[in-house]
């Protein structure tokens, strides 16, 4: 890109990097295995996490206690926007869902242009 301007990274874009890292590396979703989630599975996920981060910034503004969200989150049944099974969604809290949707976003973006990249100009 030519319109990049270098600039240390946030405390946030470093946890994204990281969780990125700790998927591709602890959970084993190579690029490989991305690239086969061809019908945006990977941004769906991302949008379910972080739509369960409103959520909780909802809550939060009505004035519920963490721990009243933190039960209610468990008894909510998995999103439908959720594409993958019910065992990989796993939400925590604010801003651990935005940092994994942060993480699942780059995830797509990096196979949007592998994808780009085998297309012949």
């Amino acid at each position: 890109m030519s319109d990049q301007v270098e600039t240390p990274w946030s405390d946030a874009m470093e946890h994204v990097w990281h969780e990125r890292c700790r998927q591709e590396h602890v959970e084993g979703w190579a690029p490989e295995h991305d690239d086969t989630h061809v019908k945006g599975e990977l941004a769906s996920a991302a949008i379910t996490y972080a739509l369960h981060a409103v959520v909780i910034a909802k809550c939060l503004q009505l004035g519920m206690s963490q721990a009243a969200i933190d039960s209610l989150s468990a008894e909510v049944p998995m999103p439908e926007t959720w594409p993958w099974s019910p065992e990989w969604w796993k939400p925590k809290n604010q801003r651990a869902d935005l940092v994994r949707a942060g993480a699942l976003i780059v995830a797509e973006i990096e196979r949007l242009d592998r994808l780009a990249a085998k297309v012949p100009e």
